[in-house]
């Protein structure tokens, strides 16, 4: 699988569970839900009940076994988000615009950040440039 979607389904996959914890787990579930009824419909309600699910166990976990059931359940996500990539490439771009447009802003919003490691690769050749960042936000400005 490509790196970028792979990291894209791991992305997505943690900032879903992490969301399904809190008050904006309708708003992802829903998120969740349209990508799924747009690339595989018949595995949508699937999907949905698996979300739903998910939230009745972190809700559930005490406040010392959450970390580790997150982490768990967030990489069951990954998982599936990886199986939609590799059967429909097209929904990277559908689950990109996911991520940018409601699953990263709603995380922001509970005032929760990602946990984890992050790894980073970059390559650059001749005289390109790189600029990465882990989280939160980057500007580059111009030469002058």
């Amino acid at each position: 699988m490509d790196p970028q979607l792979w990291a894209l389904a791991n992305t997505a996959g943690t900032t879903v569970v992490a969301l399904l914890a809190t008050d904006a787990w309708s708003a992802a579930k829903s998120a969740v839900d349209t990508v799924w009824r747009r690339f595989h419909p018949e595995r949508a309600e699937v999907v949905e009940a698996e979300l739903v699910d998910t939230r009745a166990d972190l809700v559930a976990a005490s406040e010392e076994d959450r970390s580790a059931l997150e982490a768990e359940l967030a990489q069951q996500w990954q998982h599936r988000l990886r199986r939609l990539l590799t059967h429909d490439p097209e929904a990277a771009v559908a689950l990109r615009r996911l991520l940018d447009d409601d699953l990263v802003p709603a995380l922001r919003a509970t005032g929760r950040t990602w946990r984890g490691d992050v790894t980073q690769r970059a390559t650059a050749s001749d005289h390109s440039r790189i600029y990465q960042v882990g989280q939160g936000d980057l500007h580059v400005r111009g030469d002058g």
